[in-house]
Parts: structure tokens; sequence; C-alpha cells
């Protein structure tokens, strides 16, 4: 790499980094953000869930809007954005203003992910680079929400949960004046009008999709979450009669027919639905099982942290001997397969050392994973629909993580039932939701591997 691509990396990789941590910062300073602004028990969900709707709902829309007004501007105008929430959330003194924060924070995240990702692809036009910049980047998105985690375990502890937005602000200011000066524009040479429908369906559709199974999550199938999860369907029905109609469409059809990008995108809900509920049962057993601090659940998650830094290190190298396809469905298979161990954890603390050790497992193929799925789904697309390419990808990521902890934890509740419940019934729970998330990454798995394993390799 020349030493303007160096920095390019290192401040896209930055901004990846901080956009994925930003979703998992507060989850353990839940309690104690209800407690300082006023939430009640029930709306903490809320702090999460607002965040992930916007971010996950808006992506595929800013990645299009990336290919036509330019990939860069998208990006900084996200970074302003966020800049500017971060700020709101530190200082928020009521829980409209918190909530507001989060939102602007979710479609700042909408608009900088898919883009970055972008301007990634097109800088790093050789196969090789390329392929090593995509595994980067994965580390980044992926170490993120388990490192979010720490980090906000750390800095509520010793400072404030304010903080967990502060730092935001120096690298949000920092991408937007060093960005400029080391990345070239990037757009679609080929410019068409805004599929304006298409937007509004898959946005609708997908807001009603990850409320509905939120929902189902916190309070169990009811009649509003019912009627979410239809009106998600038929949007996104509808959605896809327009895009097959529409000479400029959102996603043209012919793109969502091909194999690469229909497996891939759908081993993304997988891969990180299921790290995320991971993380998040973790952090439950630490606290409530074992009785250990919050600071104690975020260093207990440093080996899933670990595991995805290294196996994005050698990932491409991987990636150089396998081909992608295979490595997508063994990949994903052995993250469920290293999920399965944690259904012997006990209430004794001495058991955290073997679930250390199985979860740095876990993280190190749900990366190469990632790393698979990334290079699929970026190099199945010409450059002209990078941002379309890139903007579903990252959608796939965050719908995966926005709607991985609600389902499970349906399967939680299921188990436990609602009310005042002992730590060995929780740990229970824990069992079966972690043993029902392990089992589905495993068959899913070995579902990609016999249908992808007799296709050619993707160059890189």
């Amino acid at each position: 790499m020349t030493g303007r691509q160096v920095a390019a990396l290192v401040v896209l990789l930055a901004s990846q980094f901080m956009m994925a941590a930003d979703f998992s910062v507060l989850n353990v300073a839940l309690p104690e953000v209800g407690t300082a602004l006023g939430f009640s028990t029930g709306s903490l969900q809320w702090i999460s869930t607002t965040f992930a709707l916007c971010a996950a709902g808006c992506t595929l829309v800013f990645g299009r809007v990336g290919d036509y007004v330019g990939r860069r501007r998208i990006f900084t105008a996200g970074m302003a954005v966020l800049a500017v929430s971060s700020l709101v959330g530190g200082i928020a003194e009521s829980p409209a203003m918190l909530l507001t924060a989060r939102t602007l924070q979710g479609l700042a995240t909408a608009a900088v992910t898919p883009a970055a990702l972008a301007l990634l692809t097109t800088a790093f036009t050789e196969p090789a680079l390329r392929t090593r910049a995509l595994g980067l980047n994965s580390v980044m998105m992926s170490s993120g929400f388990s490192v979010g985690a720490i980090l906000g375990g750390f800095l509520t502890d010793v400072f404030s949960w304010r903080w967990a937005f502060f730092i935001n602000i120096p690298v949000a200011v920092a991408a937007i004046l060093i960005v400029p000066l080391v990345v070239d524009e990037s757009r679609a040479e080929k410019r068409s009008r805004i599929d304006l429908p298409g937007a509004v369906l898959i946005t609708l559709g997908l807001f009603s999709a990850i409320y509905g199974v939120t929902r189902v999550g916190e309070d169990g199938f009811d009649l509003v979450a019912g009627a979410s999860l239809i009106a998600a369907a038929v949007l996104l029905g509808v959605f896809w009669a327009v895009q097959s109609r529409t000479v400029d469409a959102l996603v043209p059809v012919r793109v969502l027919k091909k194999p690469d990008i229909a497996f891939g995108n759908l081993a993304a809900l997988f891969i990180f639905g299921g790290e995320t509920a991971l993380i998040f049962f973790t952090g439950l057993y630490v606290q409530d099982v074992l009785g250990l601090s919050s600071l104690a659940a975020g260093l207990v998650l440093l080996g899933i942290g670990v595991g995805q830094i290294i196996a994005g290190t050698v990932g491409p190298r991987i990636l150089q001997r396998v081909p992608p396809r295979t490595l997508l469905g063994v990949s994903l298979f052995l993250q469920g397969a290293f999920m399965l161990p944690a259904l012997w954890a006990t209430s004794d603390t001495r058991w955290l050392i073997p679930l250390i050790a199985t979860q740095f497992v876990n993280a190190f193929f749900s990366m190469t994973a990632a790393l698979s799925f990334m290079v699929i789904a970026t190099s199945s697309v010409d450059s002209d629909m990078q941002g379309m390419a890139t903007g579903m990808a990252t959608q796939s990521q965050q719908v995966g993580i926005a709607i991985g902890i609600p389902l499970i934890s349906a399967v939680f509740a299921a188990v436990i039932g609602h009310g005042t419940v002992t730590a060995a019934e929780e740990l229970n729970g824990i069992h079966t939701a972690i043993g029902v998330a392990g089992c589905c990454q495993v068959v899913v798995g070995l579902l990609l591997w016999a249908v992808l394993r007799r296709k050619t390799a993707l160059p890189g």
C-alpha cells in the first residue's frame, strides 16, 4: 500500500470501529442510564432499539444515495451527524433527549458504514489488497460490538455513562478533517434517478420487521407484534414487485437473484445475530448468575475481541487457499459449534476459563465467516453498484444485529417466564437460548456448504 492508502485505510477503519461500538457501548450501562434520566424498566430497551431501527432500516437507502451523490460526501455528512448526536446524548437530561440522540446516531451509522465500505472497495481495486482491506474492515466491524461492551463497562465504572457518547466526538471530527485529504471522491459513472418508492418501501418494511421482532422478544407475541410482522411481509413483498418493474431500481431484481448475493446476505443474519446474542447472554451470565460487575463482564468478552482480531489478521491468507464460498459455510458451522459448550456453564466462577477459551474460538470463526461473506457480497457486482452492494451487505449485518438479541431473548423469556427468577432458573434460560442460537448456526452453515461447495472460487 502507498502512504496515502494506509492513511485512508486507518481513518475509514477507525470510523467503522466506532460505528460498531456505538451499538453495544451502552448495553452494560443501561441500568445506570435509566436511573439517571428516569427511564422505566420496560422502556430501557428503546435505547438500543431506536438505534437499531434507524441503522438497519436506512442503510441500503444511504448506500444507494452514495452511488449518486458521492460516497465521500455521504461519509463526511454522516460523521457530522454523529458528532452532533453524540454531544446531545452526552448532555441529555431526559429520556426524549437521549432517544433523539440515539436515533440520530443510528442514521449516522446507516450513512457512514456503507459509504466507508464502498470507499474501501473502490480505493483498493487490486484483489489481494482489497481482500486484506476487507479483512481489516471485518475486524473493526465485528470486534467493535464486543469491544464496545468492554469500553462501555470501563467508561461507566471509571467515569460516567455520558463518556460513551463524548468519546465519539474527537473521532468524528478527525475523520471529517482527514478523509477529504486522503480519500478520493467515488460515485457511480452512470447516474440515474433515485428510486424513491423503493427506498420508502424497503425502509418501512425493515422498520416494521425489526419492531415486530423486538416486541416479540420483549413482550411475547401479541396483536401489535403480529400486525408489525404482517405489515413487514406486505411491504417487502410490494418492494420486490416494484423493483422488478422499475428501470432505475434501488436494488435490481437480477442482483437479488444472484446466489452469491442471496446466500451471502442470508448468512450475515446468522453470523452477526448469533454473535451479538452470545455477547448479550454472556453479560447476563457474568453479572446475574455469577454476581460480578459490569466491568468484569466486559473483560470476559475480551476473548471474543481477541479472537476476532487474530482471525481478521490471518483471514485474508486463509482466503488465498480456501474459496470464500467454502469458507463461509464451514466457518458458520464452527461458529455455532463453539457456541454450544456454554450449555455446560455452571454458577461456579471456575467455569469462566473454559468459557473464554471456547468463545475465543467461536469469535475466530465468526470473523472468517464475516470476511468470506463480505468478499462474496462485494465481488459479485460491478463498480457502479458498489454502494448498493456494500449497503445491502451492511444492512444484512445491521438487521442481524438488531433481531438477534430479541429473537433469542424470546426463547429465553419462554423458558424463564415473567416475574422474579432465581439465578438457577436464569442459567437454565441462558443455556436454552444459546443452544438454540448455536444449533441454528450449525444447520445453516451445513446448508450453505452443501449448496455453495460446487461453485468456483471468487477472485481474490
